[in-house]
């Protein structure tokens, strides 16, 4: 695994061998930073950005985005063995001063601790395939104010899932990538 563009391409990553861990692929990273990009349906300008990287794993997403330019990012994840690798993550590619890490639950993390002040361009969801919450998980972050007006969710999903989702979220782009599922949605105002 390794960053793809920006200041550090080429750059390696940590990943974990934990079978229970899903890395996003290389091309599916790529694919979705061109249509961030170039999409004329999707609007979104990633440099000077704030990210918020949910079930962020080893960070692979949110390190491409700082490589790219984005102002901050914001890791949330539970796994502690899998922090400690996002840690090494952060340490090698020397982007301590622009990033937050919560270890703790997504969910618990959103409701209860001082995330909420901040406002975000991107919020990416990988949540584990298993997961039935993301229609909770959308809400939630429609409530808490997280994205700013037209800022954008990137939902990371298996591509035979039919998600449930909430009806002032409008999906801009779907694209599927092998199992995965990649979702480009943002609020209606």
């Amino acid at each position: 695994m390794r960053i793809i563009g920006g200041d550090l391409k080429g750059s390696s990553l940590f990943f974990s061998q934990n079978e229970n861990t899903r890395p996003l692929k290389d091309m599916a990273r790529e694919s979705i930073f061109n249509l961030l990009i170039h999409s004329n349906k999707i609007s979104c300008k990633l440099e000077k950005s704030s990210i918020l990287d949910l079930y962020s794993g080893t960070g692979s997403f949110g390190l491409e985005c700082l490589s790219r330019k984005a102002k901050k990012v914001f890791f949330i994840e539970k796994n502690k063995n899998i922090i400690e690798i996002l840690k090494k993550n952060i340490n090698k590619l020397q982007f301590k001063e622009r990033v937050e890490i919560f270890f703790n639950d997504v969910f618990k993390v959103i409701r209860n601790q001082d995330i909420s002040k901040a406002k975000f361009n991107i919020i990416f969801c990988d949540p584990p395939f298993k997961n039935i919450d993301v229609k909770q998980l959308i809400e939630l972050i429609y409530n808490k104010k997280l994205l700013i007006k037209n800022g954008i969710i990137i939902l990371h999903r298996n591509k035979n899932t039919i998600e449930e989702l909430p009806n002032n979220f409008k999906i801009l782009e779907e694209r599927c990538y092998g199992i995965s599922k990649i979702i480009f949605g943002q609020f209606l105002h």
